[in-house]
């Protein structure tokens, strides 16, 4: 009997845990900047060991992690139930975007075996595919980083943790000894600014 009943609920709690992430994302879908804190707190220590596993780069897994949420607060309301759960679509988010950092990476190992500086792009006067490789090799990691740096050092901090350490909401106000609430404000409306400076990009 125990071997029928454990796959049962094994599979109700995944139907669940699936169920309350959706309904972050359509709450994330009308503007609710606190649905976005949840799915943070849910989705980011498996998205970034995702990302880590494929890039095996820490600050490159950062940079993921960070454009895989705004994107997933900017596409929220696309988000369909048919075609799967909201955690196997960030993965997807995810996977693309650290498939798409290695093949720069590779890319960039390419240019560099045997080229000179000027074959590289790096004279104002050099044209042609190594110099628009170079100018968009680092592209999203730069906004990204940018995007943070130029946040409210409150909310920079909180997020550097959050993205940067893994670190939880709950392990962030323990680290900084401040009220959990506070740690969350400052975290939504990190995310809500870095929404609104990045998500004219994505």
């Amino acid at each position: 009997m125990r071997n029928n009943i454990r796959p049962s609920h094994a599979a109700q709690a995944s139907e669940e845990r699936a169920g309350v992430d959706a309904l972050l994302l359509r709450r994330m879908a009308a503007g609710d900047n606190a649905a976005l804190s949840e799915l943070y707190d849910r989705f980011s220590r498996p998205l970034y060991a995702t990302a880590l596993r494929i890039v095996n780069d820490p600050s490159d897994a950062q940079d993921i992690i960070q454009d895989a949420f705004v994107a997933l607060w900017e596409k929220a309301s696309i988000f369909e139930t048919e075609r799967g759960t909201a955690f196997s679509w960030a993965v997807t988010l995810v996977r693309n975007r650290a498939i798409d950092r290695l093949r720069s990476r590779r890319r960039r190992a390419r240019l560099l075996e045997g080229s000179t500086p000027a074959e590289l792009g790096y004279r104002e006067d050099t044209d042609g595919p190594a110099a628009d490789d170079s100018a968009a090799l680092n592209d999203d990691a730069r906004s990204v980083r940018a995007a943070v740096d130029a946040l409210p050092a409150d909310q920079q901090r909180a997020l550097k943790l959050a993205f940067f350490s893994g670190l939880t909401q709950e392990e962030i106000a323990a680290k900084l000894q401040e009220p959990l609430g506070t740690v969350k404000a400052r975290i939504r409306r990190g995310l809500h600014k870095l929404r609104d400076t990045m998500g004219r990009r994505l």
